[in-house]
């Protein structure tokens, strides 16, 4: 059978989607089919992100049944005011009792939404904490508190005398708050947001971020890139929209982009592809 240019290219070429939240309602029809597309599209490597650790059963399903998904467990800032003196510790189990987690969080901060900034920059060091001690990765959100994160990082840093490993995920800041976390060793992961018109600050930091740093996501259900961002939801095989935005703003090949972000994802979860 003649394979078409394009289709060897989609079998030969890797990509790993660093951020996905599967378990959502709106995937619940049609993950099977969502799977063929992410096969069909390269994927070959999802990490699953947790918003809170009640989703962590639901979570371990989705892993348990598809063999390329990998996931965290951790809580989400704008849920900082669910967090209990119990959590930690059910937490550090949770990532203790199954091989498939990978890292914790997602945790950070968020003044966008929320403003129990003194709420959430406890829970965050808390999970800072396990991850510590765990030797796990952190991901990070990070809306409206880039000064904020990189302050407690680096008192982190200099207090504790052990760096936090770690992503900034779905990254929208500028250059210079890039640096910033660069500076601090994170990894950098753009989604769809990079492949809007407007985001100036978005398109300068994805072409700034050095080769060993970078990773790419797609956040799914949200934020759906260009040419598919008028879609409700977002998906897995969209990532390759991503990869392709950023190899544009950056003057590489897809091949170079997907190579190097799965090479890192790999580096940073401790993942074998």
């Amino acid at each position: 059978m003649y394979l078409s240019h394009d289709v060897c290219n989609r079998q030969r070429m890797h990509l790993i989607d660093t951020h996905v939240h599967l378990n959502f309602d709106s995937f619940e029809p049609d993950l099977l089919a969502v799977r063929s597309r992410w096969q069909y599209a390269g994927v070959v490597h999802l990490v699953h992100s947790c918003v809170e650790p009640s989703e962590f059963r639901q979570i371990q399903a989705i892993a348990q049944n598809f063999s390329e998904i990998s996931f965290a467990v951790g809580l989400h800032p704008l849920d900082a005011q669910k967090w209990h003196n119990q959590m930690a510790e059910e937490i550090k189990y949770l990532a203790l009792c199954e091989p498939k987690v990978v890292a914790i969080g997602e945790t950070g901060l968020d003044f966008y939404k929320a403003d129990n900034r003194e709420q959430q920059i406890m829970v965050l060091e808390s999970q800072l904490a396990i991850a510590s001690e765990l030797d796990l990765p952190v991901i990070f959100h990070c809306r409206q508190a880039a000064k904020d994160l990189q302050q407690v990082l680096q008192k982190w840093h200099e207090t504790k005398g052990k760096r936090i490993r770690g992503v900034m995920h779905c990254w929208g800041g500028t250059p210079e708050e890039t640096q910033w976390f660069l500076d601090l060793d994170f990894y950098i992961s753009f989604s769809g947001t990079v492949t809007f018109k407007n985001a100036k600050h978005i398109h300068a930091s994805a072409a700034m971020v050095s080769a060993e740093r970078l990773l790419v996501e797609t956040d799914c259900p949200f934020l759906a890139p260009v040419p598919k961002r008028g879609e409700k939801r977002n998906e897995p095989a969209y990532v390759r929209y991503v990869a392709e935005k950023v190899a544009d703003l950056r003057e590489e090949t897809l091949e170079a982009i997907a190579s190097q972000t799965t090479k890192n994802a790999c580096a940073l979860f401790g993942l074998t592809i």
